[in-house]
C-alpha cells in the first residue's frame, strides 16, 4: 500500500473513531439569579375545609368618610379569606350610633369587633361589655386612650404620633429660618386628631416655626376645612406659609378657600395626611406639597390576621402600626393611584 492510500485510511479511521467516541456538551453558563419574589403582605391561605369560620363585625364610623368606606371594602374583600362572616354597621360619624352598633352586635354573638371609634372615651362603655361577653376587640385604625387600652386586645394603624412629627420635620426643612404656618385638625377628639396635633407640635419644638393658630373640625369635613381656613385668610392674611391639615380630602376644602381669596395653593408649603386619590391628584398638580400615606388594605389584613390568632387562643402585640408612605412631587411619579 502506497503512502497516499495509507494516509487516506488512517483518516477514515480518525474520523469514525470520533464519531464513536461519546463527547460531552460544553457546560451552559450559569444562568443569573433570580431573587424571589415578595410574598404578598401577609396573603392567607385559601379556606380550609371544615376549618372553624367565626362572625365578625366592623363597626364603621362613617361611610361618607372615604377611608372608611374604602376599608369597608377591604373587610368585604379579605374577609372570607381569613375563615370570617362578616357584617358592617355604619354609624354616620354619630358616636352614641356607633355605641349602640357595637351593643348590637354583642347581641348577634359575633367573635370579634373591629372598630375606628367616633370618640375614643364615649366608646368605652360599649367596649367594656364586648369584652365582658368574651368578644376580640380590635381597635381599626386608631387607639383608646391609655387609661382604657384593657378594653382591647390589640390595634393596627400607621402611627398618627409620628406622622406629626414627620409633618413637622418637614416644615423644618422647608423652612430652616423659621416661617408662620396654621394648622387644620381633623375630627375634635378623633384619636387621629389628636395624636397627628401632639406629634407635630412635639415635632416642632425648638424649631424656628411659629404656629399662628390651630382649630379641629366637628367632623373630618372639607367643608368645615374651608371654612376654618377662610376665617384665617381674614386674620393672618399674608402672613401664612405654611398649612398643616390632619387629612387630603380637608385640604381640598383650604385650596378652595384660597382660591376663592385670590391666593395661589401652590405658592404655600402643604402637608396632608392620607394619601388618597385627593391627596395623590393635589400633589401630582402640584397645589399640595406633600401626603404622608396610609395602606388601609394592609391594615385591614393585618387586622383580620391577628384576630383570628386571638380566637384561636395564641397571643399578639397589642400595638401594630404599619409604615406611613410620602408623596411628593418627586416620588409620586412612581406610584400608583390609590382606589379611594
Amino acid at each position: 500500500m502506497n503512502k497516499r492510500i495509507l494516509g487516506v485510511v488512517l483518516v477514515l479511521l480518525m474520523v469514525l473513531l470520533a464519531a464513536c467516541t461519546p463527547v460531552e456538551a460544553p457546560a451552559a453558563p450559569d444562568a443569573p439569579a433570580v431573587p424571589d419574589a415578595p410574598a404578598a403582605p401577609d396573603a392567607p391561605a385559601a379556606p380550609v375545609e371544615g376549618q372553624t369560620r367565626y362572625k365578625i363585625a366592623f363597626v364603621c364610623m362613617d361611610m361618607a368618610n372615604e377611608s372608611q368606606a374604602f376599608s369597608s371594602k377591604m373587610f368585604e374583600k379579605h374577609a372570607d379569606s381569613y375563615g370570617y362572616d362578616l357584617i358592617i354597621t355604619d354609624a354616620k360619624g354619630d358616636a352614641a350610633t356607633q355605641a349602640q352598633d357595637v351593643t348590637n352586635m354583642i347581641a348577634q354573638e359575633v367573635d370579634a369587633i373591629f372598630v375606628n371609634p367616633n370618640d375614643v372615651s364615649g366608646i368605652v362603655p360599649a367596649l367594656m361589655e364586648a369584652k365582658s361577653a368574651g368578644i376580640v376587640v380590635a381597635i381599626f385604625s386608631s387607639e383608646l386612650a391609655p387609661d382604657h387600652q384593657q378594653y382591647r386586645d390589640f390595634t393596627v394603624s400607621a402611627d398618627d404620633y409620628m406622622g406629626g412629627q414627620a409633618a413637622a420635620k418637614a416644615f423644618i426643612e422647608k423652612f430652616p429660618n423659621g416661617a408662620k404656618v396654621v394648622e387644620i385638625g381633623g375630627q375634635a377628639g378623633h384619636d387621629a386628631q389628636l395624636k397627628r396635633h401632639q406629634g407635630f407640635t412635639d415635632g416642632l419644638e425648638g424649631s424656628k416655626i411659629q404656629v399662628l393658630d390651630v382649630q379641629n373640625c366637628t367632623t373630618w369635613s372639607a367643608s368645615d376645612a374651608m371654612n376654618i381656613m377662610q376665617d384665617y385668610i381674614v386674620k393672618y392674611g399674608d402672613e401664612i406659609e405654611g398649612v398643616f391639615c390632619h387629612w387630603d380630602n380637608g385640604y381640598t376644602g383650604i385650596i378652595q378657600a384660597m382660591q376663592s381669596s385670590n391666593l395661589d395653593p401652590a405658592s404655600i408649603f402643604s402637608v396632608g395626611v392620607d394619601g388618597n386619590r385627593a391627596g395623590y391628584d393635589q400633589v401630582k398638580d402640584g397645589v399640595q406639597s406633600l401626603s404622608l400615606a396610609q395602606d388601609f388594605e394592609v391594615i385591614t389584613k393585618e387586622s383580620l390576621r391577628l384576630a383570628r390568632i386571638v380566637l384561636e387562643g395564641g397571643t399578639v402585640e397589642p400595638v401594630n402600626y404599619v409604615p406611613w408612605a410620602f408623596y411628593t412631587a418627586e416620588t409620586i411619579v412612581d406610584i400608583p393611584r390609590p382606589e379611594w
